[in-house]
């Protein structure tokens, strides 16, 4: 008998990052992985962090763990709101650049990224708080201008 999952496997956001990095696995490695495998490589604790060198350039997993980051939050932006929402992220082979969230003509999530091919949280939970914190911020925005999110 395998040992319960964290509660926070329960959570709109996890589950939505579990469908968007499968969606995002073009070679279906990941096809049976439990949920925890799936996002185990977003997990930088302090060891491995101190693993990856200062410099260097992502390679193709980082970049589609940043999409599904992001593409998690844009499917949450939706579900609240019941507006498109488009994420764009936008990096220099060098792994610096931008995240963008846009619904409508608005702009509700704009973030600066830099030393991408470092991707990742501390924990499952510090993934979510941040995932949280940009949703709030969306939504907010979202609400103050809905005639632009509207068009």
């Amino acid at each position: 008998m395998s040992e319960p999952l964290d509660p926070i496997y329960e959570t709109d956001f996890i589950k939505e990052m579990v469908r968007q990095t499968r969606a995002l696995d073009t070679y279906g490695v990941l096809n049976g992985a439990a949920p925890d495998k799936i996002l185990a490589p977003f997990v930088l604790t302090k060891e491995r962090k101190a693993e990856i060198p200062i410099m260097g350039d992502p390679d193709e997993k980082t970049l589609a763990r940043v999409k599904s980051f992001y593409n998690a939050i844009a499917v949450l932006i939706e579900q609240e709101c019941k507006l498109m929402a488009a994420p764009l992220v936008h990096l220099t082979h060098e792994g610096f650049g931008r995240a963008l969230v846009t619904v409508g003509k608005l702009v509700a999530i704009d973030k600066t990224l830099r030393d991408v091919h470092r991707f990742g949280f501390a924990s499952l939970s510090k993934m979510k708080d941040e995932a949280d914190k940009l949703l709030a911020v969306a939504l907010e925005r979202i609400g103050s201008y809905p005639e632009v999110a509207g068009l």
